[in-house]
C-alpha cells in the first residue's frame, strides 16, 4: 500500500505560548530561520510525500500563506537582486502541494484527524503533529513509511521516557518483535503514575490504514471531553494488527517552552551559516555560568 498523503493538524490555539501567539499561529514561530511547520512539511517531502492536508481553524491563514506564492515578495527581491533569498522563497511554495481542512470545534486529536477522512478517502496515510520536531539523519516518517511496506499495518512512533513523564504521554504496552518493532497490546492515554509498567510514549507521528476512521467514529469522548486519537487506536488493534516504532532521532516538543528553546539550539547549532559563531558563543556562556 503506497502513502501519498500526510495529515497535519494545526488547528490548536497555542495557548502555552500565549501572549507569543495570540496573533501568530504557534506553528509559525521560528526555530532559528523557518517556522516549525516548514520543518514539518520539509520531513513529509523528504519521505517522499507530496500532498499535505493541513486541519486548521480561524487565524490560522497565516500557516497557508507560508506555502503560497507571493508574487510582491518575489518581484521585490529579484529587483533587489537578492537572489539567495528569492530561490528560497520560491522552493517553499514548490515543496507541495496543500489542501486545508476546516476543524470547526476543537474536540481533539482524534477529531482533527478524521475530518480529513473525505480528502483522505480509502487510502493509508500519515499524521504529524505541527509542533513534534525530530532530528533525524533518515526522516522519521521515512523510517516508518518503510516498516509500513513490510507490515502493512498502522504503526505508531513511540520513545522512551521517564515512568514518572507517562502521564503526559499514550503509553504503548506490548511485545517487541524485532529491534525498535513492537506489537501493540494496549494503548492508555494519559495514565497515572503507577497504572502501567511500560515507558514507550508515542510521539506526533503515526503511519496509518484508513481503518482507523470506522474507529473515530466509534470512539467516544475520553479526558477532556475531546475524542482521543489514542482510544480509536486501541480500539482499532484490537481488530486487527497495530504496531509501534522507536525511531532513530531526538524529538523537541516545539509546543513547549523549553521543548522550543531545545529545538532552537539544536538546530542553530547544526546550521550551515550559524552553527559555528553560535558553538563559540555558547561556549563562552557556560563559562561565565561557571
Amino acid at each position: 500500500m503506497k502513502v501519498r498523503k500526510a495529515v497535519v493538524p494545526v488547528a490548536g490555539l497555542g495557548t502555552r505560548f500565549l501572549p507569543a501567539t495570540k496573533a501568530i499561529p504557534k506553528e509559525m514561530l521560528t526555530v532559528v530561520d523557518r517556522p516549525t511547520i516548514q520543518y514539518i512539511v520539509e520531513e513529509v517531502v523528504a519521505s517522499g510525500i507530496k500532498e499535505v492536508v493541513l486541519i486548521t481553524s480561524a487565524g490560522k491563514a497565516a500557516i497557508e500563506n507560508h506555502f503560497d506564492y507571493s508574487f510582491e515578495l518575489e518581484t521585490y527581491l529579484a529587483q533587489k537582486g537578492k537572489f539567495d533569498l528569492l530561490r528560497e522563497v520560491r522552493n517553499i511554495s514548490r515543496l507541495i502541494n496543500v489542501v486545508s481542512v476546516r476543524q470547526k470545534e476543537p474536540l481533539g486529536l482524534g477529531h482533527a484527524v478524521m475530518v480529513s477522512e473525505s480528502v483522505i478517502g480509502g487510502e493509508p496515510f500519515v499524521v504529524v503533529l505541527g509542533d513534534d520536531l525530530v532530528d533525524a539523519e533518515v526522516p522519521c516518517v521515512y523510517q516508518m513509511l518503510k516498516i509500513f511496506e513490510r507490515l502493512e499495518e498502522s504503526i505508531v512512533a513511540v520513545q522512551k521516557v521517564s515512568l514518572k513523564e507517562v502521564h503526559r504521554y499514550g503509553i504503548v504496552e506490548g511485545e517487541e518483535i524485532e529491534p525498535g518493532v513492537y506489537r501493540v497490546d494496549r494503548l492508555i492515554e494519559k495514565p497515572t503514575v503507577g497504572a502501567t509498567k511500560s515507558n514507550l510514549a508515542v510521539i506526533g507521528r503515526y503511519c496509518l490504514r484508513p481503518e482507523i476512521y470506522d474507529c473515530l467514529h466509534r470512539t467516544l469522548p475520553g479526558i477532556g471531553g475531546e475524542i482521543q486519537l489514542t482510544d480509536a487506536l486501541d480500539m482499532m488493534r484490537k481488530e486487527r494488527a497495530l504496531y509501534a516504532y522507536e525511531f532513530k532521532g531526538r524529538r523537541f516538543d516545539a509546543g513547549d517552552k523549553l521543548g522550543y528553546l531545545e529545538a532552537t539550539v539544536t538546530f542553530a547549532l547544526e546550521h550551515q551559516d550559524i552553527g559555528g559563531p553560535f558553538k563559540e558563543f555558547l561556549k563562552g556562556l557556560v563559562k561565565n555560568l561557571d
